[in-house]
């Protein structure tokens, strides 16, 4: 089973970038989270979030078309490297999310741009977020545009769950890491 030190390692090899590294742990955050919500294992789920874009620094416009092979060799088991491919569902993959592990890895990915962005737009950062102030600047398709917001809406319907409420747990998740994801108060 995939550990968070692995995945860590295993992403050091590809990714070097300071924004994707954080990408890569506010997802991994996320998906925290949104195990603890559906009885997983935390650091397992955390793995598979840090690790979701292996590839993607080296290979942006093929994102994916680098990471199945490699990530199998790398001692992966199948059931990890869907997942990872099943974030990518219909924009670089046809992969399609079926389980928890899946559909919350294809929704968080967009997710926690959104939350990120407007963290570092309150000055108290993510830590007093109410939902509602997320919920507004989630319906405000101008803010953090480039968040995919019919990904998220069909993620959050294949889980079972509102939108409100899966951002809710990833909120919280990420609230307790806010420093390091650089969107804690502002001095």
């Amino acid at each position: 089973m995939l550990t968070l030190e692995r995945a860590k390692e295993l992403n050091a090899t590809m990714v070097s970038e300071p924004h994707l590294i954080l990408h890569a742990k506010n997802v991994m955050y996320a998906m925290g989270g949104l195990a603890k919500h559906f009885g997983e294992d935390v650091q397992h789920w955390q793995a598979i979030g840090f690790l979701h874009d292996y590839d993607y620094e080296k290979y942006p416009e093929e994102h994916l078309q680098h990471t199945e092979q490699p990530l199998k060799e790398a001692g992966l088991t199948d059931e990890e490297v869907r997942a990872i491919m099943a974030h990518g569902w219909g924009l670089c993959s046809d992969v399609e999310p079926v389980t928890n592990l899946e559909k919350s890895l294809y929704t968080v990915d967009e997710l926690t741009g959104i939350i990120q962005a407007a963290a570092r737009m309150r000055p108290n950062g993510i830590e007093d977020m109410e939902i509602s102030s997320f919920m507004k600047k989630f319906k405000d398709k101008k803010f953090a545009a480039k968040c995919d917001r019919e990904v998220i809406k069909k993620g959050c319907e294949m889980l079972g769950m509102e939108v409100k409420d899966v951002a809710a747990i990833c909120i919280d998740a990420m609230k307790e890491h806010a420093r390091e994801l650089e969107i804690g108060p502002k001095a």
